[in-house]
């Protein structure tokens, strides 16, 4: 268990999840009224009953709104679970009026913008803590038009599992988007965002693309310029680049260099084509980027830094979205990632998911990690 004041993380693993959540009930200890928002993330062991889960913990601590997901792992402080059944839980102290619940979102924001219009102006502009189902094609787009609407910066992950992309805002849900707008007047936050990919060349201005197939970069043939971002020994065997070295698409008008990485998913040696896992327009910018954990850790802890100094030393409690990639499979054993963020920022309350994508502001990203710090 962690606490700060009133907020409050527990995690526990079990077989069963009555025993996992039995052991974060005692771990969270009396609870009062003024606990009215919490947030569960499941693994996959646990999907299919996470609607009994929220039964179970309103009954039990009191808390009255429960957000989450299920996902291929759950986080909590300096601990890492991943694919083995647990669940970590973070409770905040929240006034009536400082949330509001959204779900059901799978084809359009417009019914959630209407019903919380009053609420929404008055919290302008709300965080959304957003979770998506990757069943639904019109994600991007969902998440684009709540931001907007909303005028709403969005944290979140995509839910994850085999069992399906479960849910949960209040009532167990999928197909779309669910979670919670929380007003910056009664929550202040801080929010950053650390890329797991490091640019190994130039940004490439596509010159000739058709859908997410690289014909051209920089009016060169788009399988000789990703030969000499790589360089000559990974150029002799192209097999080698699979899962090391990735594509990204430059974020238009960031000021950060923002860039959103996709996965590359072949090339044609013959046309000098490179085919990417997103559509490509004439006029966008590619980085080809590598993925290892040097270069992980350190933009980690940069980003971790960059918190610090903006939060000040007054942080209350935190959630945490990283990639399914990440977490173990990045950062090795013994739950690196989380005891990276504990060492740089300190002890508090915190509670996340290894989502099988990341939402940060108004846009879908891989290989990243989004913190929410509460202040």
């Amino acid at each position: 268990m962690s606490m700060s004041g009133d907020y409050i993380s527990a995690h526990a693993a079990a077989e069963r999840w009555q025993d996992a959540a039995g052991s974060i009930v005692a771990r969270l200890g009396q609870l009062d009224g003024s606990h009215r928002l919490g947030f569960v993330f499941v693994t996959e062991a646990y999907a299919q009953d996470l609607d009994e889960i929220e039964v179970f913990l309103r009954q039990t601590t009191g808390v009255a709104n429960w957000v989450g997901a299920a996902g291929m792992g759950v986080c909590g402080h300096c601990t890492e679970y991943f694919e083995e059944p647990a669940m970590s839980v973070l409770v905040l102290p929240l006034a009536e009026d400082a949330f509001r619940l959204f779900s059901d979102v799978t084809a359009g924001v417009g019914d959630i913008i209407s019903d919380n219009l009053a609420w929404l102006q008055a919290a302008d502009p709300p965080l959304a803590i957003t979770h998506a189902d990757p069943g639904n094609a019109q994600i991007q787009a969902l998440v684009e038009d709540l931001s907007d609407q909303a005028n709403a910066y969005l944290v979140g992950g995509i839910s994850s599992g085999e069992s399906g992309a479960v849910q949960m805002a209040g009532k167990p849900t999928s197909g779309g988007l669910s979670g919670v707008f929380l007003s910056p007047h009664a929550v202040p936050v801080a929010v950053g965002l650390t890329q797991g990919c490091s640019p190994i060349g130039p940004a490439h201005k596509v010159t000739r693309a058709e859908g997410n197939v690289l014909i051209e970069l920089d009016d060169q043939p788009a399988l000789e310029v990703f030969r000499g971002d790589i360089g000559e020994v990974l150029s002799q065997d192209l097999r080698r680049v699979s899962g090391y070295i990735f594509a990204a698409l430059a974020v238009t008008g960031s000021d950060t260099g923002d860039y959103l990485v996709r996965n590359l998913i072949g090339v044609d040696r013959d046309a000098g084509l490179v085919a990417i896992g997103d559509v490509v327009s004439t006029g966008d910018q590619v980085i080809f980027c590598r993925r290892d954990q040097v270069t992980a850790t350190d933009d980690l802890r940069r980003m971790l830094d960059r918190l610090k100094q903006r939060a000040g030393g007054g942080i209350k409690a935190g959630l945490y979205y990283s990639c399914v990639a990440r977490g173990p499979n990045q950062f090795g054993p013994d739950s690196r990632e989380m005891k990276i963020i504990a060492d740089e920022l300190g002890d508090f309350p915190i509670a996340g998911l290894f989502a099988n994508g990341e939402i940060n502001h108004n846009r879908l990203y891989g290989y990243t990690g989004v913190l929410t710090l509460f202040l």
